[in-house]
């Protein structure tokens, strides 16, 4: 519940950070400043060779959805990227359904449900109108969707302590390799960007993703899912509170079909079958 807090309220210090910095020197910053961190804490300055792979695979997929998730949020409210990266808790079952598992009808239903919620969310108008933010989200939804995915899979055969500082460590890199790529590079070392920095890495990567890999070992999906479907809500109040956010009846509906359909999907669905072995 704690992570699931933080994570919401930190859409809103993310938004504000990002007058300050591009999006790709602030993650390169604060995920080097995190895996520094987790490696002195968690690794101990050392990672298993075996886990090196997997920790490398699951780095991809969470820099894919961290750096559209970012860059969305130039364009888009944090709430409404909560909400739309959110979409990834019913993706999860469908992703594991193509690898071979058995789709409920819950699933369906939850599914449905959260494409109807993203329809009213994104298409304010007609297609002509999609923020490109709501784009990049949706994108970073499906990027987080497989990172689940993977964890779920991978921390039943490696420790969470070795996966999580190697999956940080590769976002720092790749962030940091891509600096050159940023054609609207800047960062200026202001309080609050470096407040965002401390916040996101202590806090909203170091302590939140951690605590993920280590619940994925033992929880079931469901019982997570359901945890992580206040994130949204979390965001959602955080934007209210803080930069007065107005919400509309279309928004309001949408972000309410998504969370009927999250709950639909994982609470009366049950637990999300495990990926089948190979």
């Amino acid at each position: 519940m704690v992570a699931t807090f933080i994570w919401g309220a930190t859409f809103v210090v993310v938004k504000e950070a990002l007058t300050d910095a591009t999006p790709i020197p602030f993650l390169a910053v604060r995920f080097t400043l995190a895996s520094l961190l987790l490696l002195a804490v968690m690794g101990r300055g050392q990672v298993d060779r075996h886990a090196i792979l997997p920790g490398v695979i699951l780095g991809l997929f969470l820099f894919v959805g961290f750096i559209f998730q970012t860059w969305g949020l130039l364009y888009t409210t944090p709430s409404k990227s909560a909400f739309i990266t959110g979409f990834s808790v019913i993706l999860v079952p469908l992703i594991l359904w193509f690898r071979g598992s058995r789709l409920r009808t819950p699933t369906v239903v939850g599914s449905l449900l959260g494409l109807l919620g993203l329809y009213c969310l994104v298409l304010p108008a007609n297609l002509a109108a999609v923020n490109r933010g709501d784009v990049f989200t949706l994108l970073a939804a499906v990027a987080f969707a497989f990172h689940i995915v993977l964890v779920g899979s991978y921390t039943r055969r490696f420790s969470f302590r070795q996966l999580v500082p190697t999956q940080i460590l590769v976002v720092g890199l790749l962030s940091t390799l891509s600096l050159p790529f940023d054609p609207n590079l800047h960062l200026t070392w202001t309080a609050r960007l470096i407040f965002a920095l401390v916040v996101t890495a202590v806090l909203a990567t170091g302590f939140a993703i951690t605590a993920q890999n280590w619940a994925q070992q033992y929880t079931p999906a469901a019982h997570a899912a359901i945890i992580f479907t206040l994130e949204p809500l979390f965001a959602a109040l955080t934007s209210w509170l803080v930069t007065a956010e107005h919400f509309g009846g279309r928004f309001l509906v949408g972000a309410a079909l998504i969370m009927a359909g999250m709950i639909v999907s994982e609470l009366w669905g049950g637990s999300v079958p495990s990926p089948p072995s190979g």
